[in-house]
């Protein structure tokens, strides 16, 4: 009953389509965004037909001898419509199985979407996995989200940042891309000076990634007149809210440039976004935890979310 069928190019408009109804799918999975580092990786994404209809998606790639749930995607697992029941997804991860088996892979690491990024529950993989495959939980990110609806007050240490950046009448815009390369190098410094890392975009592939989805990348900052002083790129979707890099100048961080620029960006219109999620504050596979990091993203009222991966043998 089930079939499953390696993605190939001439399949983007089927594979896109499915991606936009489904329950679990973000743009991160379109093909325009999922391919701008198709150089890097084996892709070897998988798509899922009952009875000749697709019914799922697994993005993925291959290295060595295993299946790994696309490594150039912060999150991925099975894709699958509204109508997909537990017993379906079941059969999904039990004919994924026999596939790898045919091909000769030994192994899947399989990172799966995080709940609140849900437009419907859809947790049925983690069932399957556990049941099926006896997969073994073998990374765990804590994140920090805010659900809007209730967001908490900030606290004590944000007010005062907060009461800095009114007083010195920073303001904060939109911008358009011209001003994404002003950011990158606050940010650049900032990465490099404190944790001696770049950011994992170049400003080419940032830009060209927000040219691509410009209702669904877009970059805030703070200005004292004509002067960038901080910034967040942020990745929109339906349910989240998603903060891709933040950065503030030294001067942004003596005035308070982030906290004026979040107070105000917690209080948009998000047109029906539930959760605001500052991205991860651990490092390695989860044991790093960069607490500095994680204080200032709980002053503004962020609570843990996690970003699980789990492994398991053919």
């Amino acid at each position: 009953m089930l079939e499953i069928i390696r993605y190939t190019a001439d399949k983007a408009n089927e594979w896109n389509a499915f991606v936009k109804v489904s329950r679990n799918g973000t743009f991160l999975f379109l093909r325009d965004y999922m391919d701008y580092h198709a150089d890097r990786f084996a892709d070897h994404s998988l798509m899922f037909y009952n009875k000749g209809n697709l019914c799922a998606l697994l993005p993925a790639n291959v290295e060595d001898d295993t299946l790994i749930s696309h490594q150039g995607l912060t999150y991925g697992g099975i894709i699958t419509k509204m109508n997909a029941t537990t017993q379906l997804v079941v059969s999904l991860i039990q004919t994924l199985n026999e596939y790898l088996h045919i091909i000769g892979l030994k192994r899947v690491v399989y990172k799966c979407v995080p709940w609140f990024y849900h437009r419907y529950p859809s947790e049925e993989d983690l069932y399957a996995i556990h049941n099926i495959c006896d997969a073994q939980l073998t990374s765990r990110h804590i994140s920090s989200a805010i659900y809007l609806p209730l967001r908490p007050r900030l606290a004590e240490s944000r007010k005062s940042g907060l009461r800095k950046a009114i007083s010195a009448n920073l303001t904060i815009e939109e911008c358009p891309l011209s001003k994404l390369e002003e950011f990158w190098e606050i940010l650049h410094n900032n990465l490099e000076n404190k944790y001696n890392i770049r950011p994992v975009h170049s400003i080419e592939e940032i830009t060209m990634l927000a040219n691509r989805f410009p209702s669904n990348i877009k970059l805030f900052a703070v200005f004292d007149t004509n002067e960038m002083l901080g910034g967040t790129l942020i990745y929109v979707t339906s349910q989240v809210i998603h903060t891709q890099y933040i950065a503030s100048s030294p001067k942004g961080k003596e005035t308070g440039a982030l906290d004026l620029l979040f107070d105000k960006l917690l209080k948009y219109d998000w047109n029906g976004a539930h959760y605001f999620e500052f991205g991860r504050s651990s490092t390695g596979d989860g044991h790093q935890l960069n607490s500095p990091l994680l204080f200032q993203k709980e002053g503004f009222g962020g609570r843990g979310v996690v970003y699980d991966t789990y492994e398991w043998t053919i």
